[in-house]
């Protein structure tokens, strides 16, 4: 849902969005103005890599370091979805060895990092307190979104949000 929601803002500018959803379809990329690629694609094609997926067990390290090594000249990796998708040590080997990417990080795993990681003193590393949700009214609305499922929920129709394991299943 909230990479819908970036790919929507970013129509009203002169980018080519490609993304990595395997809970999407042809039609709604087409629909978005979305190409679907590879993974792989999106990191080595992308000057702004932009990660929206969920902490589940099959998406834990999903970004690796041979990943974020692909990454264009002068890219950046912004992290606002969960720490533990990527893998924090090789992205800190990468980005030691890269100091033309930048890392935005708004989580990590830990979280905070630890007192001693180097993600505090790399100069390519922008750490957030992981806010990045609650700015304007984003808290407001998450809030009401979430009553609205509740009330859909109690009266026993379809919620509009779900993702169940049997629905990641079949389009994983």
């Amino acid at each position: 849902m909230i990479g819908r929601l970036v790919c929507e803002r970013l129509k009203t500018y002169d980018v080519n969005v490609i993304a990595y959803d395997p809970f999407c379809s042809e039609a709604q990329a087409a629909e978005m103005g979305v190409t679907l690629v590879s993974l792989d694609t999106v990191f080595s094609e992308s000057h702004v890599v932009s990660l929206h997926t969920p902490w589940l067990p099959e998406t834990e390290n999903m970004i690796t370091g041979d990943l974020v090594a692909r990454l264009r000249q002068n890219a950046s990796l912004i992290n606002t979805s969960r720490g533990a998708v990527v893998d924090e040590p090789a992205l800190i080997e990468v980005l030691r060895q890269r100091p033309d990417l930048a890392a935005v990080l708004d989580v990590t795993h830990p979280e905070p990092p630890v007192p001693d990681s180097p993600l505090w003193t790399l100069d390519n590393v922008a750490l957030l307190p992981h806010i990045a949700g609650s700015t304007d009214g984003e808290t407001s609305r998450m809030g009401r979104c979430m009553v609205d499922e509740l009330d859909l929920y109690l009266a026993g129709k379809p919620l509009v949000w779900e993702v169940d394991r049997e629905r990641f299943k079949t389009m994983a």
